[in-house]
C-alpha cells in the first residue's frame, strides 16, 4: 500500500460519523452534490455552552465540505421570543468566529406552512380537534398501550377547514381547539399519534405582529423550513431521535411523496455536550444557580475567555480529560453591563472560583462584602 493510500485510510478513520455521511452523500451526488446546514436556535434565551458544540458542527461541516450554513431562528412561539435574544445570538456566533450565508426565520414560512396545513386537511391528513389538552394527552396512551382515536378524527374536511380559518381570525380562544395530523394512534412512536401541528396563541409576534393567531408547532415547522431552504444535513442532538420519523414523514408529505430519496433534508443526531457529568442545556441551567460565579461579561470575552478556548471546549478538548474541560465551564452569572449595573444573565461560560483572574476575584469579594453589609443593615433595622 502506498504512503498516499495509508494517509487516506488514516484520514477516513478520523472522520466522525456525521462527516462520513456527508462524504458518502457527496460521492453519490446526492442533493445535487451540495452540502447545506443550518444553526436553528429558538430566540427565547441566551446561548449556553451546549450551543457552541452545535455551532461548531453546523458551521464547521459546511465550511469543511464547501457548503453553506445559514442561521435560522425557529420563532414559532411568540410568547417567549424577543429581538434581544436574536441580537445576542448573532453577536455570540460572530464572537466564536463564524458567519452565516443568510439569516432566515421560521416565520418567513408561515404563509407556506398555512397553505400546507390546508392541503393536509383537504387530503384527509389533518383535522380540527376540540378536546382539551388534558383529554388529548390522556387519549395518547402509553409507549406500551395504543392511543384512543379522538371523536373528531373523522369530521368532514369542510368543517375542519372552516374552523381552521377561525383559529386565525381571533374568534377562537386559546386552548379551545387545535389542528392535529392524522397519522396512527396505535404507532409505537408516540410522536405519530396524531400530533398537534397548529394551536391558537393570541400574542404579538416579534416579526409578524398581529397577523397570526394560529401558530405552527415546532415539529411541524422545523423539517419543512429545512426543506424550503434547501438544507441537506439537519444536525441536532439525541433527544430528537424519536422525532426523526415524524420529521421525515412531514417532508415526504410536503414533497408530495415524490423523489423521496434525494433533494431533501435528512436529520442526523449527535450527543449533547456533557461537562462535569452535567448536561448544560436550557432545562438544566436553572440547577446551577447555587454554583454561580460572578464575572464580567466584557472581561470574560476580551481578557480571559477567547473564542479559541470556547471552540476547544465545544469540540471536546481534543483529547484533554473531561475534568480539565469541566472545570472551566458554568452557564449563569452576574454580568457587568459596563455602566456599573449588574444583572443575572446566561453566558457561554464562567470560570470556577479557583480559576478566576485577580480582577474578578476582587470584584466578587467586593460584591459579597456589599451584600453582607446590606443584610446586616436589614437585620439591625
Amino acid at each position: 500500500m502506498t504512503v498516499t493510500n495509508e494517509a487516506e485510510k488514516s484520514e477516513k478513520k478520523s472522520n466522525s460519523f456525521i462527516e462520513q455521511i456527508i462524504i458518502n452523500d457527496l460521492e453519490k451526488g446526492k442533493n445535487g452534490g451540495k452540502v447545506q446546514t443550518r444553526f436553528p436556535p429558538e430566540p427565547n434565551g441566551y446561548l449556553h455552552i451546549g450551543h457552541a458544540k452545535a455551532i461548531c458542527l453546523d458551521f464547521g461541516m459546511a465550511k469543511k465540505y464547501g457548503g453553506v450554513c445559514n442561521l435560522r431562528f425557529d420563532d414559532t412561539n411568540p410568547t417567549k421570543e424577543d429581538v434581544e435574544y436574536v441580537d445576542a445570538i448573532m453577536e455570540d456566533i460572530k464572537w466564536l468566529g463564524f458567519d452565516w450565508a443568510n439569516v432566515y426565520y421560521a416565520s418567513d414560512y408561515f404563509d407556506q406552512l398555512w397553505e400546507f396545513a390546508i392541503k393536509l386537511i383537504k387530503e384527509g391528513k389533518a383535522y380540527i380537534d376540540e378536546q382539551s389538552a388534558e383529554q388529548i394527552a390522556e387519549q395518547k396512551g402509553t409507549p406500551t398501550q395504543p392511543g384512543t382515536e379522538s371523536p373528531y378524527r373523522n369530521r368532514p374536511a369542510e368543517e375542519s377547514l372552516e374552523l381552521f380559518q377561525k383559529m386565525n381570525t381571533g374568534e377562537i380562544e386559546e386552548g379551545r381547539m387545535v389542528l392535529r395530523a392524522k397519522i396512527d394512534m396505535a404507532s409505537p412512536n408516540m410522536h405519530f399519534r396524531d400530533p398537534i401541528i397548529y394551536r391558537v396563541v393570541k400574542a404579538a409576534h416579534h416579526r409578524t405582529g398581529e397577523k397570526w393567531k394560529a401558530y405552527p408547532m415546532y415539529d411541524f415547522a422545523h423539517g419543512q423550513s429545512d426543506y424550503f431552504e434547501g438544507v441537506t444535513h439537519s444536525l441536532c442532538t439525541l433527544e430528537f431521535v424519536p422525532h426523526r420519523p415524524l420529521y421525515d414523514l412531514f417532508v415526504d408529505w410536503v414533497k408530495d411523496e415524490k423523489e423521496l430519496d434525494d433533494n431533501r433534508p435528512r436529520q442526523y443526531e449527535f450527543n449533547k455536550l456533557n461537562l462535569f457529568t452535567r448536561e448544560h442545556g436550557e432545562e438544566e441551567i436553572g440547577d446551577l444557580e447555587d454554583k454561580v460565579v460572578v464575572i464580567s461579561h466584557k472581561h470574560l470575552k476580551e481578557e480571559y475567555w477567547s473564542p479559541e478556548n470556547q471552540l476547544w471546549i465545544a469540540t471536546g478538548g481534543f483529547g484533554c480529560s473531561p475534568t480539565a474541560i469541566g472545570r472551566a465551564v458554568y452557564a449563569t452569572c452576574l454580568i457587568d453591563d459596563d455602566k456599573g449595573r449588574w444583572d443575572r444573565h446566561q453566558v457561554l461560560g464562567v470560570i470556577k472560583d479557583e480559576y478566576l483572574p485577580d480582577w474578578a476575584r476582587e470584584k466578587l469579594e467586593e460584591m459579597q462584602a456589599q451584600e453582607t453589609s446590606q443584610n446586616n443593615d436589614i437585620n439591625l433595622g
